[in-house]
């Protein structure tokens, strides 16, 4: 079965959520590219969008047409040679037009899993529940009489698990988007050692149709990039209750998100970065991983992933994510605007205004290396390497609170990057940085030359 024929029926499981409406959308335009190629004229495109809710498939189909409307508009000028052949397409809005609808048109939203019964790949894009899509999966596989390929967009639940407990002979591949999937370069590609190798050379070739930067991760609960994630939000975690010793919980808190952000020149605080993903979905994160660390070589693991505190703000109702319209939710942060402007204190159980600690807190951990550098800035900037090594080497000399906790926080990050190849989840150094530089936007990876390890003094 080739390329094309493979994706001549192709179901999207979870298709109105976060992470399966980005991947639908660039599925369905993928399709759509090769329905335009005269050796494919015969073939019928399908796409079956697949979710719960009549209300969120309707939502769905806005949010494509829209999307699909802006991805023309940048692309008119191949579009023009797709649709040369249709003298009635003069002007570029009817162009447009005619591309909108050729998209939309393959699509097929259904609130029922029997329309995945006949396609040949499935994208499983559900909520992070093992037993979910377990059952899901194990119904397909017994109704579809095409032997699907499964590709799971799991960050977090180890394939062949997956794949043992629904029966699927090795025909399912983790290709895990980074969020938010259309925008996002970054795919996490996670093969066990039961999957076949079609669908892996498959999905190469997907992934670089799609523009996509594709780093391998091997078969471990979390991969590379929650692999690295949760043990740093655990870090700054546990870091902010070290320093509510000697502070109040939101000035803590406070402190280790602006060294996160400006000492240590991140795209957004680690506290932010927990409210953005939510903190809930963090929560549930680690509770995957922590079940399954050191598998799948058999060893047992001493470190336990989980936070008290996440507990205890998730059962006060605190949970961050993002609303249907992008907007952000309150979570460590009270947000204004998509601007932290409050920090939850659990003991009184209300917003605390930064306002009130901010200037104390500022002069507290003191300056960041002058000439000033932040994220963007750095990302920038035409001397990207040398401005990073004068940046930090500068922060290596100054002994402040604040350039102190960057200094640990640099090199705990670095440490948790080199387990990662040690423990094989990772294949490479390389491949540690890739996902950082390209799945959360960092200036620089973890594994770098910019932090050594720090005394306990500090």
């Amino acid at each position: 079965m080739n390329y094309a024929e493979r994706l001549k029926n192709v179901t999207v499981l979870g298709a109105a959520g976060k992470m399966g409406s980005g991947i639908l959308l660039l599925t369905a335009m993928e399709m759509t590219d090769l329905a335009s190629k005269p050796e494919n004229k015969s073939r019928q495109f399908v796409l079956n969008a697949i979710d719960v809710s009549d209300q969120a498939l309707g939502g769905l189909m806005k949010y494509l047409k829209v999307q699909v409307q802006k991805a023309a508009e940048k692309k008119i000028v191949p579009l023009r040679k797709v649709y040369e052949d249709h003298a009635d397409l003069v002007d570029n809005k009817d162009i447009i037009d005619r591309y909108v609808a050729d998209v939309i048109g393959i699509v097929r939203p259904s609130t029922r899993l029997e329309s995945a019964y006949q396609s040949g790949l499935i994208f499983e894009a559900i909520i992070e529940n093992p037993g979910l899509k377990v059952k899901l999966l194990s119904q397909i596989n017994k109704n579809n009489a095409k032997s699907p390929w499964i590709f799971t967009n799991t960050s977090s639940i180890p394939i062949h698990e997956v794949d043992e407990k629904a029966g699927l002979g090795g025909r399912i591949l983790g290709v895990h988007f980074y969020n938010p999937p259309a925008i996002q370069k970054l795919v996490e590609l996670i093969r066990a050692d039961s999957t076949q190798s079609e669908l892996v050379d498959f999905a190469l070739v997907f992934a670089k149709n799609l523009g996509k930067i594709v780093v391998p991760s091997n078969d471990f609960a979390g991969f590379i990039g929650n692999g690295h994630f949760m043990r740093d939000a655990l870090h700054g975690i546990s870091e902010a209750g070290r320093l509510s010793a000697e502070m109040s919980f939101a000035e803590a808190v406070y402190t280790v998100n602006r060294v996160t952000q400006d000492f240590l020149l991140r795209p957004m605080g680690i506290f932010q970065l927990i409210d953005y993903v939510g903190l809930d979905v963090c929560q549930y994160i680690m509770s995957v991983m922590n079940g399954r660390l050191g598998t799948p070589c058999g060893k047992v693991s001493p470190e336990v992933l989980h936070s008290p505190l996440l507990d205890r703000m998730i059962s006060a109702g605190v949970r961050g994510g993002q609303r249907s319209d992008g907007s952000q939710k309150d979570g460590f942060f009270k947000y204004e605007k998509n601007r932290p402007a409050g920090i939850y204190d659990p003991d009184t159980k209300r917003y605390l205004p930064v306002s009130a600690f901010q200037a104390a807190c500022d002069e507290r951990m003191g300056p960041t290396p002058l000439p000033q550098l932040n994220w963007k800035s750095a990302v920038k900037h035409p001397k990207k390497e040398a401005a990073l090594e004068d940046f930090f080497g500068k922060l290596a000399a100054m002994d402040t609170p604040g350039a102190n906790l960057a200094k640990r926080y640099g090199e705990r990050s670095r440490e948790i990057g080199l387990k990662l190849v040690s423990d094989k989840v990772a294949q490479s150094e390389e491949d540690v940085n890739m996902v950082l530089l390209s799945g959360f936007y960092h200036v620089y990876g973890p594994i770098n030359k910019y932090f050594k390890p720090v005394t306990s003094n500090q």
